[in-house]
């Protein structure tokens, strides 16, 4: 409903637009001119300080009042004040009119149209480039999107056709299960034609039929289930921007958790560090000793490590 009155509110714009009088032109004349003289914004209402709302009898008070305070005999020597007098008769005399108070309030609701230099133009909306931006990131979002849920839709049709047809080759066109599994072949693709006007058989699908199970066999006899998970449902996450905001997000998580595992990494290197200088020091203990010797575990670790087999003496 919205975007109709909208589109209705566009359309009344632009017959009015294109059936300016030579009246409307003289409101937007004289618009112009009260808004310099008087100030931005000012219109014949505010100028005259009656509500839009006021009836012909509150105008004329209003114009008598007004027209005291701007009388050229009042204010002598005032710049512009001949001028100012003088529009304030015309604002008078259209809001005393029935069809020019008509007219000008249709603009006053509306909104009035700018000079450009060669007429009366409605000022265009000028969007900034945030707008702009945002409405590509929706626009091409959107397309994705649809785009997914046509290909969903597509697959989706495309693996139902091949349970169909090989249940259809296994269980024959009554479809009454049978039992134990089933090898069948499904075409992918209708038949075509070669540049020799040859027709060629389109590629054919091995396919296994078990019970309410219907799977695809590898040429290595692997069986891989085929129902309508294969699939991929459309899903606003899977959207360009969406993606990349969520990849921005996972690589800034890993870098802040990297310092942490480095520093865990350090303290371990640090610990096999100290271990392995406690042992290459040949530090022995009291027990490993007998009566002032080394024995035979410790002079092998002594040694360097490894037990070196002993040379006999000839």
């Amino acid at each position: 409903m919205r975007l109709l009155a909208l589109a209705l509110t566009l359309l009344a714009l632009l017959s009015v637009a294109l059936a300016w009088t030579k009246e409307d032109h003289e409101i937007f004349d004289l618009t112009a001119q009260i808004e310099a003289a008087e100030g931005k914004d000012t219109n014949f209402y505010s100028w005259l300080e009656v509500p839009s709302t006021a009836s012909i009898a509150e105008i004329n008070k209003a114009y008598r009042k007004k027209s005291l305070q701007l009388h050229p005999d009042k204010n002598p020597g005032v710049k512009g004040i001949q001028e100012r007098f003088a529009r304030l008769g015309v604002v008078a005399a259209i809001l005393r009119s029935s069809e020019g108070r008509e007219r000008y309030d249709f603009f006053y609701k509306n909104g009035f149209p700018r000079w450009k230099g060669t007429g009366y133009y409605y000022a265009r909306f000028r969007p900034g480039l945030i707008t702009v931006l945002g409405f590509l990131i929706v626009l091409t979002s959107g397309l994705q999107y649809v785009a997914q849920r046509i290909t969903y839709k597509r697959d989706l049709e495309r693996v139902q056709r091949f349970i169909r047809e090989a249940r259809t080759a296994a269980w024959g066109p009554k479809l009454t299960p049978l039992e134990g599994p089933r090898k069948v072949r499904v075409n992918m693709g209708p038949p075509r034609m070669d540049d020799e006007g040859n027709v060629i058989s389109g590629r054919a699908l091995d396919m296994v039929v078990d019970g309410p199970h219907v799977f695809i066999l590898e040429p290595d006899g692997n069986r891989i289930l085929l129902d309508t998970s294969a699939a991929t449902p459309p899903a606003l996450k899977r959207t360009w921007f969406i993606s990349l905001v969520n990849s921005l997000i996972r690589r800034v998580t890993a870098k802040s958790s990297e310092p942490e595992g480095a520093a865990q990494a350090d303290e371990a290197a640090e610990g096999e560090a100290s271990g392995s200088e406690s042992t290459s020091t040949g530090y022995v203990s009291e027990g490993a000793m007998k009566n002032g010797k080394p024995t035979a575990a410790t002079a092998t670790t002594m040694a360097g490590g490894r037990r070196r087999k002993a040379v006999r003496k000839r």
